[in-house]
């Protein structure tokens, strides 16, 4: 089956008379986001598939998970406290970058949305 100019014309228009002439670039450009995503995660799939094939080389990463009793029994009271201020000092630092990643992703998210 040929769709030939006047098929075509037709198709457009009644696309046209459905959406209105208001909705059809903000429609056309969620359809174009959308096949981009799409496009992506297959080429994704793709890489995986590629990877899953050759032999893991790649460290694996993991968390860091803190002990309920140090490794190194501290004796000196004075260092007792400078490693507790250090430990709190690395607790704020980390709840302070989970706190920036998620005003991270926040804006990316933000900037996603069409408006």
């Amino acid at each position: 089956m040929n769709l030939g100019p006047l098929e075509i014309g037709l198709i457009l228009l009644a696309v046209l008379l459905l959406f209105g002439y208001k909705k059809l670039p903000d429609a056309s450009r969620s359809l174009g986001r959308s096949l981009r995503i799409f496009k992506g995660e297959m080429k994704g799939m793709k890489d995986d598939d590629v990877r899953g094939k050759e032999p893991a080389s790649a460290p694996i990463r993991g968390e860091i998970v803190a002990s309920p009793s140090p490794v190194h029994p501290v004796a000196d009271p004075a260092e007792q406290a400078h490693a507790a201020q250090l430990e709190a000092e690395a607790r704020a630092a980390e709840a302070q970058a989970a706190a920036l990643r998620a005003r991270a992703a926040q804006a990316a998210n933000a900037a996603d949305t069409p408006r």
